[in-house]
């Protein structure tokens, strides 16, 4: 009876962190159709019913919230509420054994829509205004049609893990091996790291996802190939560590990720968001593909970029 008390008490538990938001019901039928795709096989029994295999949109956001103690300690400063300053579209093709991860620039000049509110009313339809104010003024839910308008593109799902718990998710996990190609030396981000190969606590890996003063142009845009370097370097260390072997570990890392997460409806407990990893199980890190909507700089800022037509449309309309 202890160890069927433990694990629903653990089950609980882990069901309890995720915080859910009705995107669904907040946005309504006004966008764009889901993505069709073939029906899996029927089952002979409900025991043996396969596993979703349909093509999925995700959209995933870094949230840098800067007002929590773990987030300050990290480096989030003063300011206070949240903003998402890593923004991807997760794309599965049907079958889930390849993927596509497209990263919008938070710097992008877009058209926000009038985004509806929690409590009533909605926000006013904006010109020029960038990308990653969509969150800010209209959480997931304005962060989620700004996207569909932009790409007309289904998002199927939302994620959204906060910024402190990015970095306990990488220490949970013992770590991440990344390569850089160049020397990188950001006293913003903290981060001081020669070009080479580096095995990063989450501390330090969180300063290499949010470092752009120490590379490049100190643009939004070099700050991206560094994220996505450390999408394939997470998705390698969870592909290579064998949880299933260890349960201490394995509800360690669960519980690091569901405190971290805010999820649509659809993924708000723990049965859905494992039967969506069960899914992924034949995706590996090699056929995961990485790349970054296709932007110009905006003619009137130099600080920002719009989306360079018809690269940004062709793209988005392979994930439809």
């Amino acid at each position: 009876m202890t160890g069927a008390a433990t694990a629903g008490y653990a089950y609980w538990h882990l069901n309890h962190n995720i915080k859910g938001v009705d995107i669904d019901t907040a946005l309504g039928d006004d966008r764009p159709a889901h993505a069709v795709t073939a029906p899996s096989p029927s089952a002979p029994t409900a025991a043996a019913a396969p596993l979703p295999a349909g093509s999925l949109n995700i959209l995933v956001l870094g949230s840098d919230s800067r007002s929590g103690k773990a987030d300050k300690a990290l480096g989030g400063g003063d300011s206070s509420g949240a903003r998402s300053d890593t923004a991807m579209v997760v794309h599965l093709d049907a079958g889930r054994t390849r993927a596509t991860v497209v990263s919008i620039p938070r710097d992008t000049l877009v058209t926000r829509p009038s985004c509806p509110l929690p409590h009533g009313g909605s926000t006013a339809v904006a010109y020029g205004s960038m990308f990653n104010s969509a969150f800010s003024v209209g959480g997931p839910v304005c962060a989620v049609k700004t996207v569909e308008s932009i790409t007309g593109v289904r998002m199927d799902h939302f994620v959204e893990i906060d910024f402190s718990g990015f970095a306990r998710l990488v220490d949970a996990l013992g770590g991440v091996d990344v390569t850089t190609s160049q020397d990188i030396d950001d006293d913003k981000s903290h981060l001081h790291l020669a070009a080479g190969a580096h095995h990063l606590g989450g501390k330090q890996a969180l300063a290499l996802a949010r470092t752009r003063h120490g590379i490049g142009d100190g643009s939004d845009l070099g700050r991206i190939g560094l994220q996505q370097l450390l999408v394939k370097a997470l998705l390698e260390r969870i592909s290579g560590t064998d949880l299933l072997t260890d349960p201490a570990r394995l509800y360690t890392v669960a519980d690091t990720v569901t405190k971290s997460l805010t999820t649509d409806t659809g993924l708000d407990s723990l049965s859905e968001l494992t039967e969506l990893g069960e899914s992924l199980k034949g995706l590996s890190a090699d056929h995961v593909r990485t790349v970054m909507m296709p932007v110009v700089t905006a003619p009137s800022d130099p600080n920002r970029v719009i989306a360079k037509e018809p690269d940004a449309g062709n793209l988005w309309a392979s994930l439809r």
